[in-house]
């Protein structure tokens, strides 16, 4: 039997069906659509006009939805069930898959047509939809959004930068080799994005320099910063502050020239706000977070959902991160509080939840510790996560005074056992 089919179930629910409301929308029994997500059967030829007008999806890509992810492994001495993850799917596809992002990037920097013979035949060979590509393109972000393991989106995005991969290679006229331009710096981001949750920082930078170049020659700054605050984000991540901060600085100075109603400069002004905390500059941080809050002040659809997000929604467990880095316990506990109180998704929750057990940690207040570091523990067990795994890993150091406490000593033995079985 095949493996569930991911993909299909998210797009199924971004479009705000449950299974139930999609078998009366199609007429068939709501046993019929979980089957199709479970893998267990495929829709008949008669249905799939059906199935993909309802999911808002061309035939061909629906078919791209019914693809199945692999199906677990067995761990032959347990019998135990091991969950696919991106580390797995690397083991398979990484140096395909990479070398498929340097062929495109490669392509990018091809020149256009500029022959109106060559243009004309480009624009009736029917390659490529652009407008259709970019709405499938943004619903991935929503199904990535919505995965509770973000490597199963891969494939999808692999599947898009094959066709995209395709138009490149064909002559197109200027304005749609932009398009393409931007589609791509687009999809890098994703990639990017599912490789940092991965663990996977050397390919995610990859991902985003290929994204950085792709805004480039599209000529469009905000997507240019947003890729270059992403690159960034990876050297705040790791703790690395002084070599996120030239290209943040870079960053902010594309986003002061583009459009002045997206939320661009105010996310770059986020990310500065951690990286000036991490290298313990309190004015300098106090200023960015206040430039960032400035976004509250925009009118209108200030984001895409998709390579740019931010809306300062985020903006009061951004403050509590940043106190906690800077020592300032009282400011930052009020402002994690007050986080907690908005709906946060899992992975934003953990961490939160991570900085309140951090607090916890300076205060030698084993409860707390305990109260907020199992929540985190059972939101990576039940997420597969990279970023909440390390954000425990990052908190496990701490712990190491509160050893003599027998629930830390029990806390401390599963990050280890969490964060060995993520490793492995």
């Amino acid at each position: 039997m095949g493996g569930r089919r991911v993909a299909f179930a998210a797009r199924r629910k971004a479009m705000g069906y449950t299974q139930e409301s999609l078998a009366a929308e199609l007429k068939v029994e709501a046993s019929t659509v979980s089957r199709w997500e479970r893998g267990e059967v495929t829709p008949q030829p008669g249905y799939k006009a059906r199935i993909a007008k309802a999911l808002g999806v061309t035939l061909h890509e629906l078919g791209t939805l019914l693809e199945r992810a692999p199906a677990p492994k067995r761990c032959p001495a347990t019998a135990a069930v091991v969950p696919h993850d991106l580390a797995e799917a690397d083991d398979m596809n990484r140096r395909d898959l990479l070398r498929l992002f340097s062929a495109t990037g490669a392509l990018l920097a091809l020149p256009a047509v500029t022959d109106a013979g060559q243009a004309a035949a480009a624009a009736r060979s029917g390659v490529l939809d652009v407008e259709e590509f970019a709405v499938f393109t943004s619903d991935l972000w929503r199904v990535y959004g919505m995965a509770p393991a973000k490597s199963q989106v891969l494939p999808l995005v692999r599947t898009q930068l094959d066709v995209l991969t395709d138009a490149l290679r064909q002559s197109q006229t200027p304005a749609t080799r932009q398009r393409l331009c931007r589609l791509a710096a687009d999809l890098f981001q994703l990639a990017g994005e599912i490789y940092f949750d991965g663990d996977r920082y050397t390919d995610a930078a990859h991902c985003y320099s290929l994204a950085a170049a792709a805004s480039k020659e599209a000529g469009a700054p905000d997507l240019w910063a947003c890729a270059l605050t992403r690159h960034a984000f990876i050297a705040v991540y790791e703790r690395q502050f002084s070599d996120a901060a030239p290209l943040l600085d870079l960053a902010a100075a594309l986003a002061s020239r583009g459009d002045t109603g997206l939320s661009t400069r105010h996310w770059v002004a986020a990310v500065q706000a951690e990286t000036f905390a991490g290298l313990g500059d309190l004015d300098a941080c106090q200023r960015s977070l206040d430039h960032a809050a400035e976004v509250q002040h925009l009118t209108g659809q200030v984001h895409n959902g998709g390579w740019l997000r931010f809306d300062g929604s985020r903006l009061a467990e951004e403050r509590g991160t940043c106190f906690v880095t800077l020592g300032r316990l009282d400011l930052a506990e009020a402002a994690l509080t007050d986080a907690l109180n908005g709906a946060l998704t899992g992975r934003r929750k953990a961490g939160v939840l991570t900085d309140l057990a951090m607090i916890g940690v300076h205060r030698a207040d084993p409860d707390q510790v305990i109260t907020y570091a199992e929540a985190v523990v059972a939101t990576a067990r039940r997420t597969g996560s990279g970023v909440v795994a390390r954000k425990l890993r990052d908190l496990q150091p701490h712990l190491a005074p509160m050893l003599a406490d027998q629930n830390i000593q029990g806390l401390d033995a599963e990050i280890t056992d969490l964060v060995s079985g993520h490793a492995a």
